[in-house]
């Protein structure tokens, strides 16, 4: 994922050297009926395939064509392909913040009738919110990431619930010779962008007019600006927040010799935690995203990935079936358990039962959600309380604007950041200007 909306932490290795089963299978369809579903690389997802496949019973096969790894790759191959009217493509894994620009270009189908009923049923709200646009459902939610706030008890007996306390107890930290930095994404990428909007939304703010249409930046928005500013210059971030990202943010915070007593990160940290520093691991403990105003819960924009159907498929039938297949409640919960990709379906979280009654109840990727997931009162809470980034189909040149002028967050001037980012943001959603 581009953003922070998606880190895909890789906790187990099942089976990667199966993954051209699928493209063998192919050939061996009743019907000759070949699904491409273009997705990003996961190290589970190719087991989602064949059981998908041996559910379809020879109607139709699914053949897992993998996308670069790196999201804004995946996104120049795809739009080269839809283009062109691709007829190659049928099932397309879109970040979470594509949606609506595939849609305006009238690149993927709606979703209708009994489909849509399957493919919104038990979707939190946030995750809902970005497989829509203008009304309609274009895309079913496949996987969604919030991001927690991760420290160590040993450094931290109580959880701060505002960014003005997270500064506080880290600075007191600090001043008492203890590990105290605060880890965050703050490279100048997508990861910048949604701790900013996350921000914004926990004050009520907007960057964009709910249409998204003309750039709003409203109090929230400049409030928004002086708390990232605040924590920029509080001496307590660490050195390298200017070019951290997500996975450089969990080793900073693993590494022999840390400072680290805190991180903003997605749920991948526990698992990745787990492997990397069975000490701090005993003691990791995770809360809700800070809020700004007392008494007030952070609200987190939701990560993750959604699934289209091509409006170039020569079978959008099939694709349609497959679809639901791929991102059903067991494949989310298998996904979960093996991957940590948080589910969008709320009723996965409560399911008691293992991946595979029939495997030992203790293997790794065999767990219940309630071993998997420790977090997940915390993330339900997020999740219920979510909303989507701000939605345009303009949205990356949004994000390339707002990334560059956010860095670095220490040389924010609230007010005339505020002005540049109305006037950029002005020029990117009307394709006006030069992206930096």
């Amino acid at each position: 994922m581009r953003s922070a909306g998606r880190s895909r932490r890789l906790v187990a290795m099942l089976g990667a050297a199966l993954l051209a089963a699928p493209v063998l299978t192919a050939c061996s369809s009743d019907s000759g009926t070949t699904i491409n579903v273009y997705y990003s690389p996961e190290q589970t997802f190719d087991k989602v395939v064949a059981k998908c496949n041996a559910q379809a019973n020879g109607r139709y096969t699914i053949v897992y064509n993998k996308l670069p790894r790196d999201a804004d790759s995946q996104r120049e191959q795809m739009v080269r392909r839809l283009a062109a009217d691709d007829s190659e493509m049928d099932v397309l894994g879109l970040d979470v913040v594509w949606t609506s620009e595939f849609a305006e270009a009238g690149w993927i189908l709606p979703w209708e009738g009994q489909n849509k009923t399957e493919a919104e049923k038990d979707v939190f709200p946030g995750p809902l919110q970005t497989a829509t646009w203008d009304g309609k459902l274009f895309a079913a939610t496949k996987n969604t990431n919030v991001q927690l706030l991760w420290y160590d008890d040993r450094l931290v007996p109580r959880a701060p619930t505002t960014w003005d306390e997270l500064i506080a107890q880290a600075q007191q930290l600090k001043a008492d010779k203890k590990q105290y930095q605060v880890l965050m994404t703050g490279a100048k990428y997508e990861g910048l962008v949604v701790h900013y909007i996350n921000i914004v939304n926990s004050l009520g703010g907007h960057v964009l007019s709910a249409d998204g249409k003309t750039a709003a930046m409203d109090d929230g928005a400049v409030k928004g600006l002086e708390v990232l500013k605040k924590f920029a210059t509080s001496g307590v971030q660490s050195p390298a927040l200017t070019s951290a990202k997500e996975q450089e943010t969990s080793n900073g915070f693993t590494q022999t010799g840390s400072e680290a007593a805190f991180q903003l990160n997605w749920p991948f940290v526990y698992s990745s935690t787990q492997k990397a520093n069975p000490d701090r691991f005993a003691h990791l403990k995770w809360a809700r995203y800070p809020g700004v105003n007392p008494g007030t819960p952070g609200k987190v924009a939701v990560g993750g990935y959604n699934l289209a159907v091509s409006k170039f498929s020569r079978h959008p039938q099939e694709a349609f079936e497959a679809t639901l297949c791929l991102r059903s409640a067991d494949s989310q919960k298998y996904q979960a358990i093996s991957e940590s990709l948080p589910p969008t379906i709320s009723t996965v979280y409560d399911d008691p039962t293992p991946v595979d009654p029939s495997k030992p109840a203790d293997a790794k990727d065999n767990q219940t959600m309630d071993q998997a997931y420790p977090m997940k009162a915390d993330i339900l809470a997020e999740l219920r309380d979510s909303q989507a980034r701000p939605t345009t189909p303009a949205y990356q040149n949004v994000s390339t604007v707002v990334s560059n002028i956010l860095s670095p967050p220490a040389a924010i001037d609230p007010n005339a950041t505020a002005a540049r980012l109305k006037r950029e943001l002005t020029d990117a959603l009307n394709s006006k200007g030069v992206l930096p």
